[in-house]
């Protein structure tokens, strides 16, 4: 059984609350999970010590069972120094628009005629 540790929607239209649940892969989103490892508020401030509350032993516990969290439930596990952080490579996320190439171009092209 293919089991994910990933968000599970509750809350009402545009008032998101997430529970972060251990899954089989196959289960829908906010469908059957097997236990509830701890829940994400991202409506509140993002230095809030509620926004994201894991119980920690649980989700160890997970992962050592061969769970595999999503990425979103990932870097929440990375932030509380659960997992080791990995590196992510989109060389295109980083890299500026093409209209924004072309101010830096003129920039650059008015800067070296001054």
């Amino acid at each position: 059984m293919a089991m994910k540790i990933r968000l599970a929607r509750g809350g009402s239209k545009k008032r998101p609350y997430y529970s972060i649940v251990a899954t089989d892969s196959r289960m829908p989103r906010d469908g059957r999970f097997l236990e509830k490892l701890g829940t994400y508020a991202p409506l509140l401030p993002k230095d809030s010590e509620d926004r994201v509350r894991l119980d920690a032993a649980r989700v160890q516990h997970w992962l050592a069972q061969g769970a595999q969290p999503t990425d979103r439930v990932a870097r929440f596990l990375e932030a509380a120094g659960l997992r080791a952080r990995t590196e992510r490579a989109n060389p295109k996320k980083g890299e500026p628009g093409k209209a924004a190439k072309e101010r830096a171009e003129k920039r650059a092209a008015r800067d070296a005629a001054e």
